[in-house]
């Protein structure tokens, strides 16, 4: 009996979280959500400013706490989360965040967990990337350094299979190649190669990974 109560309760809460998932399609014409998404979803938090997309796709998980998972887009943007994705709230916020005109893409399979992205041009991730804990990805200076020296923006692009540890920065005009580790708190100011095992402040490549396509 405990049971059947128990389930019945989880598939009324679903059923009122997809409820409140249509109201916020509705409020927000941009907003695309893959009907095989978590209902989760409906918990998070979403901006957007007429002209903004967000498209979230099949299989897109997260879990369900309030306002843990925050997605910000100005007019213009465009965020497009891939197939089977986990936004983990589990130990920090999830931030999602596309200033005017800005371009997101977290490409599929992959594991945001406690970090923030930032796009006020592009931020681009590969297929099955680990973002771990307090990391921060940014693409732009976020401010003017002075009345003579404006902000200075430059795309980021993250590829397949890459795992940032823990608390690691990455800063604007990055790339990062394949199947690459980023040690915990490092300072990415600078390409690196695929297959790069890196870290330190500034990261430098210090050893190389093998194919990552398989790891968990």
């Amino acid at each position: 009996m405990a049971h059947c109560l128990d389930a019945f309760f989880l598939r009324s809460v679903q059923r009122w979280d997809r409820l409140r998932l249509l109201r916020r399609r509705a409020r927000f014409p941009g907003l695309a959500i893959d009907p095989q998404a978590s209902s989760n979803l409906a918990a998070a938090r979403f901006v957007m400013e007429p002209g903004a997309e967000l498209c979230i796709g099949p299989g897109v998980v997260t879990e369900r706490v309030a306002g843990a998972l925050r997605f910000v887009l100005e007019a213009g943007a465009r965020v497009e989360i891939g197939a089977g994705t986990w936004l983990c709230t589990d130990l920090a916020p999830v931030c999602i965040r596309a200033f005017a005109g800005a371009r997101i893409v977290i490409g599929a399979g992959s594991f945001l967990n406690g970090c923030h992205v930032s796009a006020k041009r592009e931020v681009a991730l590969g297929r099955r990337c680990f973002v771990g804990p307090q990391v921060r990805i940014f693409d732009a200076d976020q401010h003017d350094l002075d009345a003579e020296r404006s902000e200075r923006i430059a795309p980021v692009r993250i590829g397949d299979y890459v795992w940032l540890a823990s608390s690691a920065l990455v800063l604007r005009g990055v790339t990062i190649g394949d199947h690459s580790i980023v040690g915990a708190m490092s300072l990415v100011t600078r390409d690196l190669p695929p297959h790069s095992l890196a870290y330190g402040q500034p990261a430098q490549p210090r050893g190389a990974v093998g194919d990552r396509s398989q790891a968990r």
